[in-house]
């Protein structure tokens, strides 16, 4: 296709973009399903990170804890420290929730948080990013 991005970075970004879209539909809805969201709120805000740092032109890091991500990034890009608690607060969601034995739900509160903080990370990933375009 003519117009599928060509950078890592947008690829990445996509990706971002469509498990923050699978978030919103799996925690809304006539029948939600709030442990699954709240785990691509993580995936969402963890991909974000890695389109940043594919547009560093950094090393991808293969982890899920978002403070590792944001840790490498940082240095180079100091503003980005304003994401720490949205980091601190969606990395659990890698693995809460998903396994048997695990509290069964988050919360409506608790998922709306990391909704948000989901949706942060993601619009400061594609504000750096879009700096960049052509």
């Amino acid at each position: 296709m003519d117009d599928e991005p060509t950078s890592p970075a947008q690829q990445w970004l996509i990706k971002a973009e469509h498990d923050l879209a699978s978030a919103r539909r799996l925690g809304s809805g006539e029948e939600p399903i709030p442990d699954t969201a709240a785990y691509h709120c993580q995936q969402a805000g963890e991909k974000a990170l890695k389109a940043v740092l594919a547009w560093k032109g950094a090393a991808l890091r293969m982890t899920h804890d978002l403070r590792v991500l944001l840790d490498v990034l940082v240095g180079e890009l100091p503003d980005l420290e304003s994401l720490r608690d949205a980091a601190e607060l969606l990395t659990p969601y890698a693995t809460a929730y998903r396994y048997p034995g695990d509290p069964a739900q988050p919360g409506e509160d608790e998922l709306q948080e990391a909704l948000e903080a989901a949706e942060r990370v993601f619009s400061v990933a594609k504000v750096l990013i879009a700096q960049s375009a052509p």
